[in-house]
Order: structure tokens, then C-alpha cells, then sequence
């Protein structure tokens, strides 16, 4: 927002320079259904002469320092500035993203603990971007340097979020009779979750109607006026269904309720829809507390409730909108006439509902290291006898959703009497998923069930595999006085491990990382470590620890200490 050797305030009042602290809001661990701790943000030295640095390494300064830095003081233009460098599609942007599961020369983005860490990397190697992220570290990046420069800014996840490639409002899922996902017809996805960023400014392009949050996301998933950014999109634009707005309004929409449509392809290129959801997209939207680390929903600013007759008029009045106007900052990919999931007035018709319902029941928790027990629970909603062929597949998924490897493929015949339930157990074996698994630690079964009649239903589950790992300190915190944290852990496998690491690190807590080596552990083992802490710095403070081994996916933990001041 300013040039080069300008002063920037802090976020709270009197508050002024680098080394100024503030910690921002946490990210989701996987799996989890509200935010937690992730990179913590300090206003450490350097980082504003890197943020500033930032802006003039964008094309826009590069190609026109003058016009650039003349307009540094206006929101819009900095934040989507911003948002295209700190991915490394377009430019030499700060973060590259890696979504392959595979890290060889650079670090996971589950392993990085602080933005400030990322910031002096990419500084420090003249401006080469550094590898890797996904949606959690663009936006910690982000967050970090949008407050920096005096833009307020916080972290927001979405769970269900989808990405919607071809600006229908629709996410089109194209299965095959095992409801195995067809990756090549396939172009929308639903994320299990994603990480962007609001940011609080006036909107003078819009109107005061639309001031306040606004949405910004790094993660590059989609261009935007030719280069990989996304927003402002004033959350209120969304919320009202003003998707015509600038900036990429449309996207957005979707992310947040988007409807959520699945298609049986048959072999002779005919397709049938199967499953039909308008509330599947955008739920628990959420973002930190301010001074706790309690989760917020703010789906509510987002859309009106799902299901609600406002709700579906919005949803049509967006559709109204995209349909007849262009939106400023839209998306290049646009879905042409004829094309297999063009969006259509009866697609807002729910699907007609079978005969048979169908869900899957875990019938133990689903633990790390362990064998899945679950069952298939089938239901028949009518007075007559029903035939239902079921087949079934399973594989281990990123947290986008996108299949790593099958690990599961079998069929069944199950004769249902009238009103009658019965049950398909399914059970996938440790050494089935073990060689397959992410750092993600999720899977995603399907049943592709055939009904007497040609009726059919798709039933689907994603499953986060459980670990174990608690943290406790061992007496009062106070700056400068040493005390003894304590660390309870569980090999989570029926085998013996050996060469695992616990990382600890925490601002204020300790200078650096600590590296503990964890001697081998027996099956399923219980074991504790205990090492001293010295606070430097008083008030809630982050302790985050992370056990690595080569043998299953990190197990992570954190613990907020509250340290008092010296006596």
C-alpha cells in the first residue's frame, strides 16, 4: 500500500514497526473440522522490506514502476496484486504449489511451521520461488504480508469447498459403475477443505453496500485476467448472489455453494445423473477468534441457510447474473453449448430419489496403523421384495479429493425384503492402504448400488484415519524460569518402529527448532518425552510439535501455553 521506506502502522493503535508481534488466525490440520494452529506470524526483522519487496518484483512494477507505485494506495489494486506473487504461476512469486503428494527438493507443505520462515527463504535466494505449498500456506503467506502493509486480514477455511472450472455453478462428477471417479472426464472437484483470505476495506468500485470483507486467495487453481490470482469478491457480493462484481465473483459463489451433481457414464458415452445436493457445498465456513483460539462459523456471511427458499433464490439469481453478464475478473475457461455439463434449468430438479437408501457406518474408529472395520448399511423404503447388485471401491485420496490408488474393488448381491435392512460388512487391511496413504490420511469409499428396475444409488464416505499425540506442561510458564513439557505419544502400528523424530518449536517458547531422535517404539506403544522450555516472550504462546518417521505420516499436536512475566 505504500513505497518503499514508508512507515506502515501496526494492527493494534500506537503500534508501529518490524518487530512489532501479532499471531494470526491458525489453519485447519487434516481431517479437522475447525481451524487449528499452523504458521504463526511475527512481525520479525526484515519482513517489511521483504513484503515491500514483493510488490516490486510484480510484473505490474516490473512493467511500469511509475503507474505501479502510484497506486499503492488504493486496497484493490494491492491485494490482487499480491494475490498472483505469492504463487509462482506467472511470475517469480514467493510460494510453488505441489499437489502430487511427492516434495523431492524442497519441503511438504505440511512441514512448515512459519510464513516468516517462507518470506526469508524466497528473499534470501533472489527471488526464487520456494518449493512447496498448498491452500494453507498461500494463505498464511498472504496473511502475513497483507498485514504488514496495513491491510487487515484474516485466514478463513471452507470445508466441502468446490472448484468450479467452467463457471456453471455446478460441480459435475463423472463416475464409472464402481463410482470410481473418471479423472478424464472429470474437470470440477470438491476440495474437503480450503484455506483463503478476507481482507477489510472499502469498496469505492462497488458501493458502500459492499464494504467490509473480502475475499483473496493465492492458491493458484484458476486465472484470472490472464494471470493466477483471485479477488477482492466482496463476501457480501456473495452472500446476495452479485456474482456480476468484480472481482471473480462467480468462482467464489461456487466455492460456497456451488450445486454438487454426480453422473453415471455408461460405455456408450450416455451419461445419468445419480446424486443431486444443493447444501453438500461450503460448510462449517470458518475462521479464529480474535484473543482465543475458539473456531467461528461465518457461514452465515457467506449464504443464507441451506435449504431455505432465499437460498435457492440467490442461487437463481446467480445463475441469472453469470448467464447475462460478463463478470469483471472472470475466468477464462467457459463452458461452450453442447458440451457434456452445460448448465440447464432441469439440472436444479432434484434427482429422482430410489428405492433404496444406503450409508456406511464405521463399526470402529478408523486409527492410523489399524485394519478398517465399517459396513454398508442398506435399507428398503418399499413393500416389495428388492434385488440390489452393489459394487464397491475405495482408494486412498489428497485432501482435493483426487485418488492416489485404489485399494478396494469387490461386488455384491443383497435380496431385500420388504422394509428391510440388512448389512455388507467391509474390511481393508493395514498392508491394503499403508503403501498408498498421504500425508493426508484419508480415503474415500463408494458403492455403485443397482436396484431392481434400473434404479440406482451412489453412496460415498471419506474417512480420516486417527493418530494419537498430547502434550501437557509440567508446571507454571513464566519468562526466563525453565519448565518441563511433556509429550505422550503412540506408535500408531502393529509393528516396531525405529528412527522417528520429535520437532518442537514455538515463538517465544524456544529459540529455533528442538530435535529430539524417540527411541524405537514396540506395536501400538505408548511412550513419553520430556525436554525444558525457557520462555522469552509473556502472554499465549504456541507450542507445536511434530513427530516425523519414514514409516506412517507425520503425527502433529500443539498446546498454548500462557507464560507469565518475570517477578
Amino acid at each position: 500500500m505504500v513505497p518503499r521506506g514508508r512507515c506502515v502502522s501496526g494492527l493494534r493503535g500506537g503500534e508501529t514497526g518490524v518487530r512489532a508481534e501479532r499471531q494470526w488466525d491458525h489453519l485447519p490440520r487434516r481431517g479437522e473440522t475447525h481451524p487449528s494452529p499452523g504458521l504463526e506470524l511475527r512481525f520479525e526483522e526484515e519482513i517489511l522490506n521483504i513484503c515491500l519487496s514483493i510488490l516490486d518484483r510484480s510484473p505490474l512494477h516490473q512493467n511500469d514502476p511509475a503507474t505501479d507505485v502510484s497506486h499503492r494506495h488504493d486496497p484493490i489494486y494491492v491485494t490482487r496484486a499480491i494475490s498472483a506473487m505469492v504463487n509462482s504461476n506467472n511470475d517469480r512469486g514467493v510460494v510453488q504449489g505441489q499437489w502430487q503428494g511427492k516434495y523431492g527438493g524442497g519441503t511438504s507443505p505440511l512441514h512448515w511451521s512459519g510464513s516468516v520462515a517462507i518470506l526469508h527463504k524466497w528473499f534470501k535466494g533472489r527471488f526464487k520461488p520456494v518449493k512447496y505449498g498448498q491452500c494453507w500456506v498461500f494463505a498464511g503467506v498472504m496473511c502475513t504480508v497483507l498485514r504488514c502493509l496495513g491491510i487487515a486480514t484474516r485466514v478463513v477455511s471452507n470445508f466441502n469447498s468446490a472448484h468450479d472450472t467452467d463457471r456453471n455453478l455446478s460441480v459435475d462428477k463423472y463416475v464409472d459403475s464402481f463410482g470410481r471417479t473418471l479423472e478424464d472426464l472429470t474437470e470440477d472437484s470438491m476440495w474437503n477443505f480450503h484455506v483463503w483470505n478476507e481482507s477489510w476495506f472499502a469498496r469505492r468500485d462497488l458501493g458502500p453496500s459492499y464494504n467490509g470483507w473480502q475475499v483473496l486467495d493465492a492458491t493458484p487453481q484458476e486465472e484470472s485476467e490472464g494471470m493466477f490470482r483471485c479477488g477482492p469478491a466482496s463476501v457480501t457480493a456473495i452472500r446476495e448472489g452479485d456474482v456480476h462484481l468484480a472481482h471473480d465473483g462467480p468462482f467464489v459463489f461456487a466455492e460456497v455453494n456451488a450445486d454438487y451433481i454426480t453422473w453415471l457414464w455408461h460405455e456408450d458415452e450416455s451419461r445419468e445423473r445419480v446424486y443431486s445436493d444443493t447444501k453438500k457445498i461450503g460448510r462449517c465456513i470458518s475462521t479464529k477468534a480474535v484473543g482465543s483460539d475458539s473456531r467461528v462459523d461465518i457461514t452465515g456471511l457467506y449464504k443464507y441457510p441451506e435449504g431455505s427458499r432465499k437460498e435457492r433464490q440467490v442461487y437463481r439469481k446467480a445463475v441469472r447474473k453469470l448467464f447475462g453478464v460478463e463478470a469483471p475478473g472472470r475466468r477464462t475457461r467457459v463452458r461452450r453449448a453442447g458440451s457434456r455439463g452445460l448448465w440447464r434449468e432441469d439440472l436444479m430438479e432434484p434427482a429422482i430419489k430410489p428405492s433404496v437408501t444406503g450409508k456406511f457406518k464405521m463399526l470402529e474408529p478408523p486409527m492410523l496403523g489399524h485394519d478398517l472395520r465399517l459396513a454398508l448399511c442398506l435399507a428398503n423404503l418399499t413393500s416389495r421384495a428388492q434385488r440390489v447388485r452393489v459394487n464397491l471401491s475405495g482408494a486412498t485420496i489428497l485432501y482435493t479429493r483426487r485418488p492416489v490408488a485404489e485399494i478396494l474393488h469387490e461386488s455384491h448381491t443383497v435380496r431385500l425384503g420388504p422394509e428391510e435392512e440388512k448389512k455388507i460388512p467391509i474390511t481393508i487391511s493395514y498392508s491394503q492402504y499403508k503403501e498408498d496413504l498421504t500425508e493426508d490420511k484419508k480415503i474415500l469409499l463408494a458403492a455403485m448400488c443397482f436396484v431392481t428396475k434400473g434404479e440406482k444409488l451412489l453412496v460415498e464416505k471419506d474417512i480420516t484415519l486417527e493418530d494419537f499425540i498430547t502434550i501437557k506442561v509440567l508446571g507454571p510458564a513464566v519468562v526466563g524460569v525453565a519448565v518441563v513439557v511433556k509429550v505422550t505419544l503412540v506408535n500408531p502400528l502393529l509393528e516396531r518402529v525405529e528412527d522417528c523424530v520429535l520437532m518442537v518449536e514455538g515463538s517465544g517458547l524456544l529459540q529455533g527448532q528442538l530435535s529430539i531422535d524417540v527411541p524405537s517404539l514396540e506395536p501400538q506403544e505408548k511412550a513419553s518425552v520430556q525436554f525444558s522450555i525457557t520462555p522469552s516472550k509473556s502472554g499465549p504462546r504456541q507450542l507445536q510439535v511434530d513427530l516425523i518417521s519414514p514409516h506412517f505420516p507425520d503425527i502433529k499436536g500443539f498446546v498454548v501455553i500462557h507464560v507469565a512475566t518475570a517477578k
